[in-house]
């Protein structure tokens, strides 16, 4: 594997992330929708920010190729890669919800090592890598260490994600059994689960840029996180107190 100056490269992407938030601020609740091929929508927000961000990360790593959401590829992904989205979360922003992020990681050989989840509206951002802990506005945080269902809060996706992901079934008997089900969706509600507040999340039917950073941040923060196969072109993942984990998991078919 490569050698990489970590915290060079935490840096680089809070650099990255800052200059996002310049552009996605001042353009929150002030911004059109459009809608892409797939239905999702986007803003000119969102590609306003995946420029500044690629700008910046091109001039601290020029070596490095990128991968985002709204432009794609640029460069090589065969080594090491920057993935990003720019606003996770859109369909939130584009009403006026301040509970949409950035997301930022950094890849070698397909495996994420890096990661920044930041949530601009609420001034907090998640920062980690491989072997670094990760940090909250500069301070460690850790995973809560719940082992009792009935006890956690549990966070999940939108329900029509379940149905992608044909695990209906799964989203209804947690809905029957878990006294705390909540939908924090997004990287909004990845974050809450590093913070300790959310014992484990369901996240499922996404794509490599909304993951990669909480790949690497939930094990750093001290909790599990399982990668499921993927299904029709897109992955899932389950992550948090590793006991929690253990049993929702059980939940999925």
């Amino acid at each position: 594997m490569t050698t990489i100056d970590f915290e060079k490269v935490a840096q680089a992407a809070e650099g990255a992330a800052d200059c996002a938030r310049a552009e996605i601020l001042p353009r929150f609740r002030r911004v059109s929708v459009e809608h892409k091929s797939d239905g999702s929508p986007v803003t000119e927000a969102d590609r306003a920010a995946e420029r500044a961000i690629g700008a910046h990360l091109r001039s601290c790593f020029p070596d490095f190729g990128l991968l985002g959401e709204e432009y794609g590829s640029d460069g090589s992904i065969e080594g090491p890669h920057w993935i990003i989205d720019p606003i996770d979360g859109t369909i939130g922003f584009s009403r006026g919800i301040a509970l949409f992020s950035t997301l930022i990681a950094l890849a070698i050989d397909g495996e994420p090592v890096m990661g920044l989840i930041d949530l601009p509206g609420l001034g907090e951002r998640y920062v980690g890598w491989k072997g670094g802990g990760c940090r909250r506005n500069g301070i460690p945080t850790r995973i809560a260490q719940i082992s009792d269902l009935n006890d956690a809060i549990i966070s999940h996706g939108d329900p029509y994600s379940f149905d992608a992901f044909d695990q209906r079934p799964a989203f209804e008997r947690m809905a029957r059994e878990i006294p705390m089900l909540r939908g924090y969706t997004d990287a909004f509600g990845h974050g809450q689960v590093l913070a300790g507040g959310v014992g484990a999340m369901v996240d499922l039917s996404l794509n490599v840029w909304d993951v990669a950073a909480t790949q690497v941040l939930v094990p750093e923060a001290g909790g599990r996180c399982v990668t499921l196969p993927e299904h029709r072109g897109k992955t899932g993942i389950v992550f948090g107190s590793p006991p929690l984990v253990e049993q929702l998991c059980a939940y999925l078919s």
